[in-house]
């Protein structure tokens, strides 16, 4: 079942959603990211474990920094090491 909501957002939340062709799924996908992020916090509270909102913000900025970091030429060595992996995979299978 589905129901259809009215939601006000900021102008460039907005522009990013006019580029997707199916805005209700990429809207329903991120909310249940959301979610399921909220479900692991529970989980881990429970556990004794708390995470704090800054905790995830520093991991992001991490791992913006870590993305931002790589060059073509080591996303050209990865995909590289990749294909042998996976072809001494195949070989091992056979």
């Amino acid at each position: 079942m589905t129901k259809k909501i009215a939601v006000s957002l900021p102008d460039d939340v907005a522009e990013r959603l006019a580029r997707e062709p199916n805005v209700s799924a990429f809207v329903a996908r991120a909310v249940r990211r959301q979610m399921a992020g909220e479900q692991t916090r529970v989980v881990l509270a429970r556990a004794g474990v708390t995470i704090a909102d800054e905790d995830v913000d520093r991991a992001h900025a991490e791992m913006q920094q870590l993305a931002a970091s790589i060059t073509p030429e080591l996303r050209e060595q990865a995909t590289k090491l990749q294909s042998e992996v996976l072809a001494a995979r195949a070989k091992a299978r056979r």
